[in-house]
C-alpha cells in the first residue's frame, strides 16, 4: 500500500475541494503571483487523476513489466524516453550533455545529464516544498543523496557531481531497447519524466510522491522535463506526502513489511482507509496500526449516527405548520455556532490542505448537535429539523469532496444492498417504520394488560432479529422508537459488544454480590464470640487475663503498659456491642433464618 495511497488520497481530495471553492491550493506554500490563478477549475474528471489508468502489462513487482509480444512495457515505452533525450540534445541543453569522461563509460551506453542543465540561468525556485540541487551545493552531500549506492568508480566518470543519468547500460537479463550509445534502458528520472509529460504535457498542476523524493528525483525531472518543454513552470505545485509506516518502519517491499490495499480492504472499507488518512495530515508520517484504525472506525460510527438520527427527525409526519417553526434562543446559538465551524473548515482547508483540523471541527459541530437534539428530547419537544437538516447536508457535501461518500447521496452514508445499486434505505424505510409503529402499539398493549411474555417477544424482535437484516430500533420512554438502517456486519459487532459489556457487569455484579456476602459472614461470625473469649485465644500474646476476659500480661509475663491495656478495651467494647446485637438478632428469630443455625 504504502504512500501510493496516501498520495491518491490527498491528491484527489485536494482536487475536490479547489475545484469546488475556487480556491488557490494552499496559503503557506504558494505558487508565485503570476501562477496562481490556476486553481484547477480547467481539470475534467479525465485529467484530474490520470495516473489511474494502469497500461495492462505493468508488471505488479516492478516498474516495467512484459507485454503481450514479450517486450518490455509499462505505462509508457521506452522510445518515449530516448525521444526526451534527443529532445535534449536538439534543444537549448545539446550543450549541456555529454558521454561520460571515461572510455569504460562510453562503452557500457551509459548517458548523464551536465550540471550546466541543472544550473540554467532561466531555472527558478521550485514551489512547495521541493529540496533543490541548487539549493545545496556541498559536492559531498550530492554524492550521496543523488547517486545512492553508485559506487566510487562510477562516480569518477561524472563532469560534475550534479550529473544524474538518463539512459542506463542494461545489465544482461534486464529489459533493453536499441539506441545510439547500445542498448540500454531509461534512468528512474528519465521514465518519470515521459509518463507525466505524455500524459498531461509541457505543465502540471500538481505532482505527487513520497517525501523522500523531494531530492533528488523530482528536482532532476524539473531539469529535464522544463529543458524539454523550453519552459520555467513543468509543475505548479509538488505535493510531497509522509510515509505510511507498520511499526514505525517505513512500509516497502524490501523490509516486506508491506500491505496491499486488496488485502487492507479485507479488513476495512475504503471509506475508512480513506478516514484514517484524513484524520492525519497528508505531509507527515503514518503509522498503519489497529489503533489509526480504530480511530477511523470511531470517526465513521460518529458521524453515521449522527445521519442515522437526522434521518429518523427528518422522516417524523408533521403538519404544514411544523415546516416553519420559529427559532429559540438554542436554535440561533447552534446556526451561529454551525457558521463558526463552516469557516473554521475551510480556514483548515487553506491551511496547506488540513484535513486533520478539518475533521475535528466537523466533530466538534455534531457533538454541538447532538447536544442541541438531546436537550429537546429530554425537554419532549421536537428538534429544528431545517437546521439540522442544513448542517447533515453540509457534512455530507464535505465528505464528498474528502472522497468519504464516493456513492449518489443526498444525506449522509449511503446504505446499499448486497451486491447492488440499490437504495436499500428508501427502498425498505416505509416498510420498518410500519414494523416500528405496529410493535409499539403491541409492547403499549402488553405493558398495560401485563403481558410479559409479549414483552419479551418485542425486545427479541429488537436485539436478536433485526440486527441480521442491518436493521436497529432504539427503544427510548415516552418517544417514537428511532428507526436505522445500517451495516449488518457493524451492527452485529455492536450486539456483541453491547453482550460482552453486559456479560461483565453481570460478572462484576455476581463478585460484588460474593465479597459482600463474605464480609457478612465474617462479621456474623465475630458476633458471636462472647467479649470474655476474644482474647482468650491468643496464647501466643498473652499469658494473664482478670476476671473479664482482658489480657494483663504479654507471653513472658511482663505486665502490660497502660497504652496497650487502653487499646484492648476498646476493642473489648467494640466486640461487646457487636455481641449483644448478636443476642437480640438470636432473640429476634433473625439469626437462624440469615444463617441457617
Amino acid at each position: 500500500m504504502g504512500v501510493h495511497v496516501r498520495l491518491y488520497g490527498a491528491t484527489s481530495s485536494r482536487i475536490r475541494w479547489s475545484s469546488d471553492t475556487g480556491s488557490c491550493v494552499g496559503r503557506r506554500h504558494e505558487a508565485p503571483p503570476a501562477r496562481a490563478a490556476t486553481k484547477y477549475r480547467g481539470l475534467t474528471p479525465q485529467t484530474q487523476a490520470p495516473w489511474l489508468t494502469r497500461d495492462p502489462g505493468r508488471s505488479r513487482g516492478g516498474r516495467v513489466g512484459r507485454g503481450a509480444s514479450g517486450e518490455p512495457a509499462g505505462v509508457v515505452q521506452a522510445p518515449r524516453e530516448l525521444e526526451l533525450i534527443y529532445g535534449f540534445i536538439r534543444g537549448r541543453a545539446g550543450a549541456a550533455l555529454t558521454s561520460g569522461r571515461s572510455g569504460a563509460a562510453a562503452d557500457r551506453g551509459d548517458k548523464w545529464k551536465s550540471e550546466a542543465l541543472a544550473s540554467s540561468p532561466q531555472r527558478r525556485p521550485c514551489s512547495d516544498t521541493v529540496l533543490s540541487a541548487r539549493q545545496h551545493r556541498v559536492t559531498g552531500f550530492l554524492v550521496s543523496a543523488g547517486d545512492l549506492s553508485i559506487s566510487a568508480d562510477r562516480l569518477s566518470e561524472k563532469r560534475s557531481p550534479n550529473d544524474f543519468a538518463l539512459w542506463k547500460a542494461s545489465k544482461p537479463g534486464e529489459p533493453s531497447w536499441p539506441c545510439p550509445w547500445g542498448k540500454g534502458r531509461p534512468g528512474w528520472h528519465i521514465e518519470c519524466s515521459a509518463m507525466a509529460g505524455t500524459l498531461l504535457g509541457a505543465s502540471m498542476d500538481i505532482h505527487g510522491g513520497g517525501f523522500d523524493l523531494r531530492f533528488p528525483h523530482h528536482d532532476n525531472e524539473l531539469a529535464q522535463s522544463e529543458a524539454y518543454f523550453e519552459n520555467d513552470c513543468w509543475v505548479h505545485y509538488f505535493l510531497h506526502t509522509g510515509h505510511l509506516t507498520i511499526a514505525g518502519c517505513k512500509m516497502s517491499k524490501s523490509l516486506k513489511n508491506f500491505i496491499t490495499i486488496k488485502d487492507a480492504l479485507k479488513k476495512h472499507s475504503a471509506r475508512q482507509l480513506r478516514l484514517a488518512f484524513l484524520m492525519h495530515s497528508w505531509k507527515d508520517t503514518l503509522d498503519y496500526s489497529s489503533n489509526t484504525m480504530e480511530s477511523a472506525l470511531q470517526y465513521e460510527k460518529f458521524m453515521s449516527e449522527f445521519f442515522l438520527n437526522v434521518k429518523d427527525i427528518l422522516r417524523a409526519p408533521v403538519d404544514i405548520t411544523g415546516r416553519f417553526e420559529k427559532w429559540e434562543d438554542e436554535e440561533s446559538e447552534l446556526n451561529k455556532s454551525f457558521y463558526d465551524k463552516k469557516a473554521a473548515v475551510h480556514e483548515a482547508l487553506c491551511d496547506n490542505v488540513d484535513t486533520h483540523t478539518a475533521l475535528e471541527e466537523m466533530r466538534a459541530l455534531v457533538s454541538q448537535c447532538n447536544l442541541y437534539v438531546a436537550a429537546r428530547k429530554a425537554a419532549r419537544r421536537r428538534p429544528n429539523r431545517a437546521l439540522l437538516e442544513s448542517v447533515a447536508l453540509y457534512l455530507t457535501h464535505m465528505l464528498k469532496i474528502f472522497g468519504a461518500i464516493e456513492e449518489e447521496s443526498s444525506l449522509g452514508f449511503p446504505v446499499r444492498g448486497p451486491g447492488t445499486s440499490l437504495d436499500l434505505e428508501s427502498t425498505v424505510m416505509p416498510y420498518l417504520q410500519v414494523l416500528s409503529e405496529f410493535r409499539e402499539g403491541v409492547r403499549k398493549i402488553a405493558r398495560e394488560q401485563k403481558v410479559p411474555e409479549v414483552l419479551r417477544l418485542s425486545d427479541a424482535l429488537r436485539d436478536d432479529i433485526l440486527p441480521e437484516l442491518g436493521v436497529r430500533f432504539e427503544d427510548h420512554e415516552g418517544l417514537p422508537t428511532v428507526v436505522k438502517l445500517g451495516d449488518r456486519e457493524a451492527l452485529l459487532r455492536e450486539r456483541e459488544e453491547k453482550r460482552r459489556v453486559e456479560e461483565e457487569k453481570r460478572k462484576k455484579k455476581e463478585e460484588a454480590a460474593r465479597k459482600k456476602q463474605e464480609q457478612e459472614a465474617a462479621k456474623l461470625a465475630r458476633m458471636k464470640i462472647p467479649p470474655s473469649e476474644m482474647f482468650l485465644s491468643e496464647s501466643d500474646k498473652y499469658s494473664k487475663f482478670d476476671e473479664n476476659g482482658l489480657p494483663t500480661h504479654d507471653t513472658e509475663g511482663k505486665e502490660l503498659s497502660k497504652g496497650q491495656v487502653k487499646k484492648l478495651k476498646k476493642l473489648f467494647e467494640t466486640q461487646e456491642k457487636l455481641y449483644k446485637e448478636y443476642l437480640q438478632m438470636v432473640q429476634n428469630g433473625s439469626f437462624q433464618q440469615n444463617s441457617g443455625d
